[in-house]
């Protein structure tokens, strides 16, 4: 029997809220998958746990690595990584997880034997043509164009082209087991832009803090040299993504929320927050952490009038700050382009929903091969409240329109159910279908939301 709808809570005035956010689903991914790729056992901090991440440490540990956890808190958990031998015979879950489906694949093409792999309904028709055809050119063999399918080496490396338009995700799965491979790997992208730039910019930073080689100097062209992964102890990031739609309360409700330990330097997409909410009418600002202003250094980060929603242990404050975001209750349209950071169009679509001018959002295509259509199910779910909003080639134009309840379908993919959690708080009646989904990335949403607004 399907779980209830979830009545989405309106806001009763301004939220005042601090929120502690779990780890980086992208960080986390990548790094456990580095640490069963290195020459060592070594140690991921702070490591979200969510389906994604879980489906990530079952594939690993199919394959012949030793996954243990030391320490786990609300916040995430420590696992101590210990690389095997990479065994075939496995069978791996991909869920909806694109990290999993993509990045996982190369890896599998270096077993001792044929690894197959499967997922979730949908995530058979999101595309993975790129990235297979890439592999069976460099000598892995491949007995489908999508899932499910079953994969069998030896793969030695080389020279690839392939057009990575569709998802950054192929590019950096090719990079992240590079070094691995025996000759390395060049990869050429033939096509029209590669979306969600600052995702392959992450892999080969994390790749490069790993001892490995990287060239991308020249445009669209990445090499790799053959080499060994260096093990080391890395702490994860909180995600910038995740924390969208809290922030996007604040200029709904025209009150403040406050995101301890937002990276001075980062490569995660979410950051560009700082500068849509800024265009979107909220006052965006930074401020030290407690422990760089006096406070005993580990101590939790909160606002004076605010409470915390999310706990666990705070975060290191070295390069840090606390990212607060003020809002008026006025959100200004928005004209703009997405295409390096798409992930925050669900976000931003609803914010646009609510808005006093017309919005348009551009130069996010690819989103059509996510979760689900999320250009189609943003103007569906929308228009099914009463909005105004239109599908065009490569966004959406979304005019302002008063809005009313009504379900809010979430189409099995978490950042649809925050979106219909936004305007929840300003439209009575929004009843979200499927909050659960958002587990994929955020398991505590709803005690998170439900915190953040009693905060007060």
């Amino acid at each position: 029997m399907p779980a209830p709808h979830w009545p989405a809570p309106a806001a009763t005035g301004p939220v005042d809220a601090t929120v502690l956010l779990p780890g980086s689903k992208s960080v986390t991914n990548r790094a456990l998958l580095l640490a069963a790729l290195a020459d060592g056992p070594g140690v991921v901090r702070q490591a979200l746990r969510s389906r994604d991440a879980d489906l990530m440490v079952a594939a690993l540990r199919a394959m012949g690595t030793t996954l243990e956890s030391t320490r786990e808190s609300a916040t995430g958990v420590d696992w101590q990584v210990t690389p095997g031998p990479i065994r075939g015979g496995a069978h791996i879950d991909a869920g909806l997880a694109g990290t999993v489906m993509r990045f996982v694949p190369p890896v599998a093409a270096l077993a001792d034997g044929p690894v197959s792999f499967d997922g979730d309904p949908h995530a058979r028709k999101r595309p993975m043509g790129p990235i297979l055809d890439a592999l069976r050119s460099l000598g892995a063999r491949i007995d489908n164009d999508a899932l499910p399918f079953t994969i069998s080496g030896p793969l030695t490396g080389g020279e690839v082209t392939l057009d990575a338009s569709g998802s950054s995700q192929f590019v950096s799965g090719l990079l992240l087991a590079a070094a691995r491979f025996e000759k390395g790997i060049t990869i050429r992208h033939v096509g029209p832009p590669v979306p969600s730039q600052p995702h392959i910019e992450m892999t080969v930073e994390m790749l490069r803090a790993a001892g490995v080689t990287v060239d991308d100097g020249e445009r669209d062209v990445w090499r790799v040299e053959p080499g060994p992964i260096a093990a080391r102890d890395m702490t994860v990031e909180p995600d910038l993504s995740n924390a969208a739609p809290f922030l996007a309360a604040a200029l709904v409700t025209g009150g403040t929320v406050t995101i301890p330990g937002w990276p001075v330097h980062t490569t995660q997409a979410g950051d560009a927050l700082r500068d849509l909410l800024t265009t979107m009418g909220a006052t965006v600002t930074r401020s030290s952490p407690a422990s760089e202003t006096g406070a005993p250094s580990g101590s939790e980060s909160s606002s004076e009038s605010g409470s915390s929603a999310g706990a666990g242990d705070q975060r290191p404050a070295s390069r840090t700050t606390d990212l607060v975001v003020t809002g008026t209750g006025e959100i200004t349209g928005i004209d703009t382009d997405l295409h390096d950071v798409g992930e925050l169009t669900p976000t931003v679509a609803a914010l646009a929903a609510l808005a006093s001018m017309p919005s348009r959002i551009r130069g996010v295509s690819h989103l059509r091969g996510h979760e689900t259509d999320r250009l189609a199910a943003l103007a569906t779910e929308i228009n099914r409240l009463g909005g105004d909003a239109e599908e065009t080639e490569d966004g959406l134009i979304i005019r302002p329109r008063p809005l009313h309840g009504g379900t809010f379908h979430s189409y099995d993919d978490h950042r649809m159910a925050t979106a219909g959690a936004v305007i929840g708080l300003a439209v009575p009646g929004v009843e979200v279908e499927n909050i659960a989904t958002t587990a994929k990335t955020l398991p505590e949403f709803v005690q998170m939301w439900t915190a953040m607004l009693e905060a007060r």
